[in-house]
């Protein structure tokens, strides 16, 4: 059944992500996806959106991506319980192929009408570091739309009093054509992992 215009409305201030009707992404998710890990959490991870294993379990970073994120942040020395992850926006888009559902980039509007959950959960959660996975992350955590990965990797930025760390999201490197991209996109993972958790320390002193 096609979405009613009426249904939708990018102003509402609904009371949880089952009641989220501020985009149309909704309608062909499984479940709304929250965020995951301690209150409190000096780091939080900001990825794109849920996958589809996301989607079925109801907890993000649960697939291949996932499996790949905890390594690293084991490779890197960070504890998880210093660890909380979400997703830039909470319903998995996607198409069909066959009978998989693969993924599709979020559009601006959608990343903006999840700045609503986002903020609850960078507000509540108040981490010293935000590290954003890929593309889409870093321009919802910075409300800038033409952030690049490009300009804003190997260094710390600073916005509305967290520090920013942005660096591939895993799937990228999952889906690299080669060994030695995987590789090195791995290996930026991890640096900017570990890169999250001197500021943290440096937060401490």
């Amino acid at each position: 059944m096609a979405t009613k215009r009426a249904d939708i409305d990018p102003q509402q201030t609904p009371a949880s992500l089952d009641e989220c009707r501020r985009c149309a992404l909704w309608e062909h998710a499984t479940q709304a996806v929250p965020g995951n890990g301690p209150r409190h959490a000096p780091i939080m991870i900001v990825g794109e959106q849920p996958g589809d294993q996301e989607d079925l379990q109801g907890k993000p970073f649960v697939g291949p991506a996932g499996a790949m994120l905890d390594r690293a942040l084991e490779e890197a020395g960070v504890a998880r319980k210093e660890v909380y992850v979400t997703n830039a926006v909470k319903h998995f888009k996607w198409e069909p192929r066959g009978k998989r559902r693969l993924h599709k980039t979020p559009a601006q509007r959608e990343i903006d009408a999840c700045h609503y959950w986002l903020d609850r959960e960078t507000g509540d959660v108040a981490p010293k570091v935000i590290v954003a996975l890929g593309s889409t992350a870093l321009k919802s955590v910075l409300r800038d739309s033409k952030a690049t990965l490009q300009a804003s990797m190997g260094h710390a930025l600073e916005h509305e009093g967290h520090a920013i760390v942005a660096t591939y999201h895993p799937s990228f490197a999952l889906r690299a054509p080669d060994p030695e991209t995987r590789e090195r996109a791995y290996k930026a993972i991890v640096e900017a992992l570990r890169d999250a958790h001197r500021l943290v320390a440096r937060h401490r002193k």
